[in-house]
């Protein structure tokens, strides 16, 4: 791979500039700002790629936004090979989380890899790093600096290890009469025969949300692969997470958000990720939306899996498609041969 491209998309704060000279010491990069520079490369494959987005008070960064008309504009394959994260900085609470996550998700439908945990977020008041000072006898900028270092590294040193025989975990909280979700997967999952696949069907009821135990007692639970509520979760998910080497999503849109069985089981994932990282695992997912906002879903997602719980984010992660009536699903032109293209996708990118 070439050396590390950092993508600094218009003017930078004094702030973001310190956050990148303690993260990048000792890495030898290039750096471009301009969407005129931008536009010089015909692709960007085959790169470690940073981005540091400075988003001010406003959240919009017009340049970075010339730049991801640019990449969505571009071929399928603009960033194959190449593996990304992103530090971001804002001089409120918001929109850091809501423009990574829409970075990544642009990146990524091109041909983009993020290993899990791929961004640093530096909000107004550094507020977000709270969690880190109990546990880290720190100032909130030296946090900071110390996150953004980690997320360099943590790209500098990825590397996608294929695997001969991947377990692959499916989760989903649908019917297979009524689904158009599950239609398509089934249509996929045609196309992955030979694999050992695991399909857990997470029912009404069955998966109590978070209780939201404090970290030490979060903790505990953990050290024994245990949650306070126990169920489900801890019998049949939790050792299928540690045993997969893929997972798999399936989600059908729910005013514009993951069902509510889906959410729980993310947010159960907690105490089992404070004794297991994720870092080595693939996740893709099947998002079905019966109007639009398949998007807004696959960014929930990298939120929640990606950013949150570490799963690395292959290529073009996320197979959406739209469909609102029971079997609409099928009579999308050559879906057939767009779930076949997403299995071959998976194989491509997991499988030696």
């Amino acid at each position: 791979m070439d050396k590390l491209l950092v993508l600094t998309p218009g003017q930078i704060s004094e702030r973001l500039n310190n956050m990148l000279a303690y993260s990048l010491e000792g890495y030898e990069y290039a750096s471009i700002s301009t969407i005129n520079e931008f536009n010089e490369f015909k692709d960007m494959k085959n790169r470690r790629i940073l981005f540091a987005v400075e988003l001010g008070y406003s959240g919009i960064n017009i340049e970075l936004y010339k730049m991801l008309e640019k990449i969505n504009m571009s071929n399928s394959d603009f960033f194959e090979n190449s593996i990304a994260s992103i530090i971001i900085n804002s001089d409120n609470e918001f929109f850091t989380r809501d423009v990574a996550r829409k970075i990544i998700l642009y990146a990524n439908m091109v041909g983009c890899t993020f290993p899990g945990r791929p961004v640093s977020e530096a909000t107004g008041s550094l507020q977000n790093f709270n969690t880190y000072k109990k546990i880290h006898n720190m100032d909130l900028i030296d946090i900071c600096y110390n996150d953004c270092k980690g997320t360099v590294k943590r790209l500098m040193d990825f590397n996608i290890n294929k695997i001969k025989n991947p377990h692959i975990l499916t989760l989903h909280s649908s019917n297979y009469k009524t689904s158009n979700t599950l239609t398509l997967w089934k249509m996929v999952k045609d196309n992955l025969k030979g694999n050992e696949i695991n399909e857990i069907h997470i029912e009404n009821g069955s998966v109590r949300d978070c209780k939201g135990c404090l970290y030490k007692a979060c903790k505990h639970y953990s050290e024994s692969t245990n949650c306070f509520y126990g169920g489900v979760m801890v019998d049949e998910v939790y050792p299928a997470i540690l045993d997969c080497d893929v997972l798999i999503m399936l989600c059908p849109n729910y005013n514009d958000a993951i069902s509510a069985n889906m959410s729980a089981v993310i947010n159960r994932l907690t105490a089992l990720f404070r004794k297991t990282k994720f870092y080595d695992k693939y996740f893709y997912a099947i998002v079905v939306s019966g109007h639009s906002g398949s998007d807004i879903v696959a960014q929930q997602l990298i939120s929640a899996l990606n950013i949150n719980k570490t799963f690395m984010l292959p290529p073009k992660f996320a197979l959406m498609e739209t469909a609102n009536d029971i079997g609409d699903i099928e009579k999308i032109d050559n879906i057939r041969e767009k779930a076949a293209g997403f299995a071959k996708n998976i194989k491509n990118n997991v499988i030696y």
